[in-house]
């Protein structure tokens, strides 16, 4: 176990005097906006959140969906959607689009006055008939009601999306401000399973606003610089639970 833990330790820590680009992923900046703590501790100090559990059947829908437009890509067609929604696009067809949705490579930039090498995996791609394109996110629930966009634990879904935007702006491409999230919902209303899950699936549109994004690295940067550890968010589940353990172990 401690051989584990070191290795964890060391594994893409922040060296303040290095040279070399920091590899910070969508992931982790979303990471510090929900808790500066947590953030510090994880890529400073090298000790991480408790890994969640996989969710095999979002990475399943995830999946079938790329293979689904995959096909439309190669036929440079709609995808019946696309119509569905009213959307003039195709599937992007580009030589690097399976490494932009490779989770360890994604779509990079270096970002010059931080050093820092952003990186994001990326679902999808469409283009309009003007080159235009728009950046796309799959997601999958089951739930009775409608889905959409509106609870405030989505702000993580927003922010996904908009670092997407603003990573491919800044690999020269024309981006919408209009993105795509298409949005699988399992049906609860079958009589019975039989071995068969069946999805609802919409597509709702967002507008993003990347502007967040510039300052809230130069705020990383600052906070990594330092040797004084962040305040945690208040309402951070992670750092309440160790103040109450500190509490109880007084």
């Amino acid at each position: 176990m401690s051989q584990y833990y070191n290795s964890r330790r060391t594994k893409g820590m922040y060296e303040v005097d290095s040279p070399e680009p920091f590899k910070l992923s969508r992931s982790k900046v979303d990471l510090f906006l929900e808790c500066p703590r947590c953030f510090y501790l994880d890529r400073r100090l090298g000790v991480s959140r408790p890994p969640g559990f996989p969710f095999s059947l979002n990475s399943a829908v995830d999946a079938l969906l790329k293979k689904e437009f995959d096909i439309h890509r190669a036929q440079k067609s709609a995808h019946p959607l696309m119509k569905q929604y009213g959307i003039n696009a195709v599937p992007f067809e580009h030589k690097d689009i399976n490494k932009w949705r490779d989770t360890f490579v994604g779509v990079q930039y270096l970002h010059e006055p931080t050093n820092f090498l952003l990186t994001g995996a990326i679902d999808d791609v469409w283009v309009d008939p003007k080159g235009r394109l728009s950046i796309v996110d799959y997601k999958a629930t089951a739930k009775d009601s409608e889905v959409n966009l509106d609870a405030d634990w989505q702000i993580g879904y927003k922010r996904q999306m908009e670092f997407y935007q603003w990573l491919m702006r800044q690999n020269g491409f024309d981006v919408s401000a209009t993105g795509y999230f298409v949005y699988a919902n399992g049906r609860t209303d079958k009589e019975a399973f039989d071995g068969r899950l069946e999805f609802n699936v919409k597509v709702i549109p967002y507008e993003g606003d990347s502007s967040w994004i510039e300052p809230t690295l130069r705020k990383i940067k600052e906070a990594l610089g330092s040797n004084k550890v962040p305040k945690a968010d208040p309402d951070c589940d992670y750092c309440l639970y160790r103040d109450a353990v500190k509490d109880v172990y007084k």
